[in-house]
């Protein structure tokens, strides 16, 4: 856990955050067929690490602070950068 301090030290982690989920949130509102146009084996995944990525981007971005324990693990830092570079990849893949 100590190679991702780095990230909670960084003053702009949170708006990084908050920049990244929106952007993402507003593409796929601009574009919804990038996950509609998929089958339902592969989109319903899709949308459910979508929803998870971008609601810990958004808590993170807005500073709100979770639970100890494994609340912490599935929404806090560094598992919001992961989720939000995962899903950020696959949208990205899927536009081009």
């Amino acid at each position: 856990m100590m190679r991702y301090e780095w990230i909670r030290r960084l003053p702009w982690a949170p708006l990084l955050s908050m920049v990244i989920s929106a952007t993402l949130a507003l593409w796929l509102l601009w574009r919804p067929d990038l996950l509609s146009t998929l089958p339902l084996p592969l989109r319903l995944p899709l949308v459910v690490l979508g929803a998870w990525a971008l609601g810990a981007g958004f808590m993170h971005g807005l500073g709100l602070q979770v639970r100890p324990g494994w609340p912490r693990r599935l929404l806090g830092e560094p598992t919001c950068w992961w989720l939000l570079g995962v899903f950020a990849l696959i949208v990205l893949w899927r536009a081009f």
